[in-house]
């Protein structure tokens, strides 16, 4: 496994500087912002595949560095009740894939997206409940009439562009657990998959190796990201919690840097299952720690990973 970055932490600063400064930390892989949510201050699709020139010195430039590009990002809600929305996060992720194509990048990494309850619904609809019997009924609706639909049409351009699709499980979207995973996963299996970020287990109250295991092949990318859990505010109002990040005293949790949140064994644990279901690929750190800055967050997280990652192929000898 490598250890990486998930590179919209320097999305202020230029490109190259920004590689260079990651291989002078150590890091190996990056994963790069192409727009949606995340931003593409780094990458502009549509200006890479418009201009071969630039196209080739991206590249170049990753790979003179010997870094390896883990996978294109481009969170966004294709799924959104607002027309103007949908499209434009739905254009980001066609742009995305037909880059990773281009560029030889295997994995393009976004969310599932979470449309509203019905067909007039101005804003998304999470739900998470079957009761009051209205939204059950909601949330067949959107899986038979949005969900469905859009994924199996989406995953055939992947496909055809042989890039794989990694979706983040994330609360506020239709796949935000394993259960959920498996079941956008099976409308195409082999092309949609899983970007495994524990920190969004943890806080659910998933235990992520547990999660890994049901996963198994259909993790195709992993962010490094921990979560801290207040057990005393999370005895008083559980997990659930819509206050400002900024809050942190008074949150049930608040995303911290690796090792922050859950000790080496526990990390040990998550990367070792990994290990055992075929993953090898990049740990890419994702820094959304409050109370740290990214370049401080960045440099604990690199130096705790690199106690924490398996990096010898499975099979060589123990003397080797």
């Amino acid at each position: 496994m490598k250890i990486g970055v998930f590179a919209v932490l320097f999305g202020d600063q230029p490109f190259e500087e920004t590689l260079d400064y990651l291989v002078e930390q150590g890091v190996e892989a990056v994963e790069i912002g192409t727009g949606a949510y995340p931003g593409n201050a780094h990458c502009d699709p549509i200006a890479l595949l418009n201009n071969a020139t630039r196209l080739t010195a991206f590249k170049q430039a990753i790979d003179q560095r010997g870094l390896l590009l883990s996978a294109l990002s481009c969170h966004g809600n294709p799924l959104h009740p607002d027309e103007e929305i949908a499209q434009r996060h739905h254009a980001v992720f066609l742009d995305t894939v037909a880059l990773a194509q281009r560029l030889e990048v295997e994995t393009v990494v976004t969310f599932s997206g979470c449309p509203g309850g019905h067909p007039n619904a101005t804003q998304p609809n999470w739900i998470v409940a079957p009761w009051p019997p209205e939204f059950a009924a909601m949330l067949d609706w959107q899986w038979q009439e949005r969900v469905t639909p859009y994924w199996e049409g989406t995953a055939r351009a992947c496909k055809a562009a042989g890039v794989r699709v990694a979706i983040e499980m994330h609360p506020n979207f239709v796949v935000y657990n394993p259960e959920t995973m498996l079941r956008l996963s099976g409308l195409a299996p082999g092309v949609i998959g899983c970007n495994f970020d524990p920190s969004h287990m943890f806080w659910q109250g998933i235990n992520p190796v547990a999660a890994i295991r049901a996963l198994g092949d259909r993790i195709y990318h992993v962010h490094a990201k921990d979560c801290r859990i207040d057990a005393a505010n999370t005895a008083v109002n559980g997990v659930l919690d819509g206050k400002s990040y900024t809050k942190e005293l008074e949150r049930s949790w608040i995303f911290r840097t690796v090792g922050y949140g859950h000790d080496a064994l526990v990390w040990k644990d998550i990367v070792s299952t990994l290990r055992l279901v075929g993953y090898d690929g990049a740990l890419s750190i994702e820094h959304e720690d409050s109370l740290m800055s990214g370049a401080e967050g960045l440099k604990k997280a690199i130096a705790f990973l690199r106690d924490v990652v398996i990096t010898q192929p499975k099979g060589d000898a123990y003397w080797a």
